[in-house]
């Protein structure tokens, strides 16, 4: 034997040649088999693609973080324009109530809801209990002078009271 074919090995017969050859596992109706493994042994890589693989796969890895903070300061960028906008329009909306400070009707207003300032002789009148009547509540029967003493369990009171607090709702104001 040679030196060259010493290490070789004969390659294995393509699929083509098994469906001919009447080698089981070859196409029988007409359907091709592809055979995976006469696919791979077919690529040949160079030791250039090998770099360009590598260096691929090395600018991959590196690059993957860099975006990702990239992707991250735009949308802190983002947030902070938002910010910047909302705080313009707050500065916006107090120019205009320091302009409206400027107006003497209005300071003259607001001191008189605010601090119920009134000119010389005029009269206000403050109104405490301003409830329609309908929300007043009804006069109570006049209180007995006699005591009486209810036949009641304070017991069995307590623990539907308390088991009647554990499922009612809390009304909320809509304000």
């Amino acid at each position: 034997m040679t030196r060259e074919g010493a290490g070789r090995t004969a390659p294995a017969p393509s699929s083509r040649a098994r469906a001919q050859s009447g080698v089981p596992g070859a196409s029988s109706r007409g359907s091709r088999r592809v055979d995976v493994r006469d696919w791979v042994g077919g690529i040949r890589l160079s030791a250039f693609t090998g770099i360009m693989l590598g260096l691929v796969v090395l600018a991959a890895f590196v690059l993957v973080p860099s975006v990702g903070i990239y992707l991250d300061q735009r949308q802190q960028v983002a947030a902070l324009e938002r910010a910047v906008s909302l705080g313009k329009d707050e500065v916006a909306a107090l120019e205009a109530e320091r302009e409206r400070w400027t107006d003497p009707a209005y300071i003259t207003s607001q001191a008189r809801e605010r601090l119920y300032y009134v000119k010389p002789g005029e009269v206000v009148y403050l109104v405490d209990d301003d409830l329609p009547a309908s929300a007043i509540p009804a006069e109570q029967a006049a209180v007995s002078d006699e005591v009486e003493e209810t036949r009641n369990d304070w017991m069995s009171q307590l623990l539907r009271s308390v088991a009647g607090a554990g499922v009612s709702q809390t009304a909320t104001s809509t304000e």
